[in-house]
């Protein structure tokens, strides 16, 4: 356990001043502040529009989670999965870090569990700010009636929905930055992967819960209206993919030599 905090330690050391770290939290305080503004400028022709405040709540979350879900957070997932292993590969580092009195597994385990954090923490930011801006808005403009309904459960149910769904996309991802040192090749699938995703998820292919790409669009999707089941079938095809791939990204990082 130690050994796996020292490697946390370290990984936060050297990434703190990526984008990849940066982009956890910008993302959902920009995303968030322009739909908020954007909200309290048109806050009379909302209000015109006399939504119920359950209504009025999910018409707000659901224009950063239908934005997020769909494209942001797939490619974010894809471009931090890379970022977290290139700080090795581009400086040659490999050797130095295994080199360390660590054992492999506390090395990778702690790359993989803060790549994890980092996507924790930008949809934790996504859930907090959208919760706390609709109840400023109301502050703003009391006939804006966000304190009239409380969305925190079923909001936190989509976005942990979320968290569990980018896992499979992330461990993919991670296994394939660890084999291709280069930009293209990880990014380049990873986005292949995601058009194709986007393509299955939004034609109704019957079989589409098998490819990761698809699970952050499906985890927006409802049952029943109003009810979020946090797992289904996507959900566990998704943390199987992410437990197989990680164990085989361990094995690609056991074989590298120090030498």
């Amino acid at each position: 356990m130690q050994a796996l905090l020292i490697s946390l330690r370290s990984e936060f050391y050297k990434s703190r001043k990526t984008l990849a770290f940066w982009a956890a939290i910008l993302l959902p305080v920009l995303i968030c502040s322009m739909i908020a503004s954007g909200t309290y400028l048109k806050a009379e022709k909302i209000i015109s529009m006399n939504y119920p405040p359950n209504i009025l709540w999910m018409n707000y979350a659901g224009a950063a989670l239908g934005i997020m879900g769909s494209l942001i957070l797939p490619f974010y997932v894809i471009f931090m999965a890379f970022s977290v292993n290139n700080i090795e590969h581009k400086n040659d580092t490999w050797k130095t870090l295994f080199a360390q009195p660590l054992n492999k597994f506390s090395i990778y385990a702690a790359k993989y569990l803060y790549a994890v954090l980092l996507i924790f923490i930008c949809l934790a930011l996504f859930l907090l700010l959208t919760y706390g801006s609709g109840h400023l808005l109301h502050l703003m403009n009391p006939k804006l009636r966000f304190n009239e309904f409380s969305p925190w459960e079923l909001l936190s149910r989509i976005y942990l929905r979320l968290f569990l769904a980018s896992l499979s996309i992330l461990s993919l991802q991670f296994f394939m930055s660890l084999v291709w040192a280069d930009f293209l090749k990880p990014m380049g699938l990873g986005f292949i992967g995601l058009i194709a995703g986007l393509i299955s998820a939004s034609k109704g292919w019957e079989y589409a819960y098998t490819i990761p790409y698809c699970h952050p669009v499906m985890a927006l999707s409802m049952k029943k209206p109003g009810t979020i089941v946090i797992f289904t079938q996507e959900i566990y095809w998704g943390l199987t993919y992410a437990l197989l791939f990680f164990i085989i990204g361990y094995f690609i990082v056991a074989k590298k030599s120090i030498k």
